[in-house]
């Protein structure tokens, strides 16, 4: 991979990498990260594959959208920085990166914020139908485990993503050139394929790269995350996502919950980023 990312604050601060989700971008952060830099931190924000300036190397290579897949992004992403312990924030896909790293390497994790908490799942898990109302939250996925719903989003994805961001933060009244900023990063030549490929394989609809094999083993146990850790949500999330008393067994270390409210929605950074910037500086 050539991932592009923005880095900000002094080169000897602590080094804090914020990941984005989907269908969001590295703009999520753009209050978050000045207070960081100012604060003393090192933050490094990059656009996860399929968005914005990161590239694949070679045409050859799978789209895999695949959470080990990311996570084995980030552990990259700071062994090519030459970065032993790192913060590590985020939302959605970006949460879920996080849990991952934090739960297999915890020796390379300095601190955790993750929204929506514990979030690493695996295919057989996948597999188990859910009630309904849940089953009815996850539509989009369903829509696209089909090739209608390939050709749609690669049709549409602008639109489709917009009407994600209202779907999962219904009380966020953001601007059209809000959404028009991080548009852009959908762009990105591998956008679609990295999306329908992540959202197939968490319900066994494609194949993973035989080389995480041992790491989805590992995630399969549920492996709990022992660093230090601030879990937060929005009081007006309108996605799919867990009840912190049902993850808070997954915490073994120092943690704290907090719940934001004033109608915060999925994209916690973006929507209250002062609160997302006060998690990370106290966690650290």
């Amino acid at each position: 991979m050539n991932i592009g990312y923005v880095e900000a604050g002094p080169v000897q601060g602590i080094p804090t990498l914020l990941l984005h989700g989907w269908p969001y971008d590295i703009h999520a952060f753009e209050e978050v990260v000045p207070i960081l830099a100012a604060a003393g931190h090192r933050v490094i924000v990059p656009y996860l594959r399929g968005y914005g300036s990161t590239r694949f190397l070679s045409a050859d290579t799978v789209r895999n959208g695949q959470p080990a897949a990311l996570a084995m992004d980030a552990v990259a992403l700071l062994d090519a920085l030459k970065i032993d312990r790192a913060v590590l924030a985020g939302f959605d896909w970006g949460a879920r990166t996080a849990d991952i790293v934090s739960a297999l390497w915890p020796e390379r994790v300095r601190a955790l914020v993750s929204v929506s908490g514990y979030l690493i799942g695996n295919q057989q898990a996948g597999k188990q139908p859910l009630p309904p109302e849940a089953e009815y939250q996850w539509w989009y996925q369903f829509y696209f485990a089909t090739e209608r719903g390939k050709l749609g989003y690669e049709k549409n994805r602008i639109e489709f993503n917009k009407l994600i961001w209202r779907l999962a933060s219904p009380q966020w009244k953001f601007d059209d050139a809000t959404f028009a900023r991080s548009a852009l990063s959908f762009d990105n030549p591998d956008h679609v394929a990295v999306v329908i490929h992540n959202y197939r394989w968490r319900i066994g609809l494609a194949k993973g790269d035989a080389r995480y094999d041992d790491i989805e083993e590992r995630l399969a146990a549920g492996p709990t995350i022992s660093v230090p850790t601030i879990t937060m949500e929005g009081d007006a999330n309108g996605a799919p996502h867990p009840q912190p008393a049902a993850y808070r067994a997954k915490f073994t270390g120092n943690y704290e919950h907090r719940t934001i409210g004033g109608g915060i929605g999925h994209n916690l950074p973006q929507e209250a980023p002062r609160e997302f910037a006060e998690a990370v500086l106290q966690v650290a």
